[in-house]
């Protein structure tokens, strides 16, 4: 059975830093990439943040870049984001994706989300 879990959302002031993780189980997690999107009420979800199934590359958002890191530990099948800096504009639900492209055929994973509030 495939799970991603996150954990580690919380309420936070701004200019405070968070770290979220997402643990997998289920599939073969050192194959595939994993991603952090996000989606604010009333908003699309977004792609926040993204690293390749060996971790030798990471891409951002450019509303994230330079605060957020994504890191992930295969051994450990847990993928990270780390976050700093953070705004008001940052509060949202965070979820963990993993995805894989095998040919023609897709395969993609959704954690449930932890939400991260950024307030005073």
């Amino acid at each position: 059975q495939v799970q991603l879990v996150e954990s580690g959302g919380g309420l936070v002031q701004p200019g405070g830093s968070l770290r979220l993780s997402c643990a997998a189980s289920g599939f073969t997690f050192s194959s595939y990439a994993m991603n952090w999107y996000r989606q604010a009420p009333g908003k699309e979800r977004e792609l926040v943040a993204a690293i390749t199934s060996a971790g030798d590359s990471t891409n951002y958002a450019g509303s994230v870049k330079g605060r957020f890191t994504i890191s992930r530990d295969n051994a450990q099948k847990t993928v990270y984001l780390q976050m700093k800096s953070l705004k008001p504009e940052d509060t949202a639900v965070y979820y963990c994706n993993g995805k894989r492209v095998v040919g023609l055929r897709e395969y993609d994973f959704w954690g449930q989300g932890t939400q991260v509030t950024v307030s005073s």
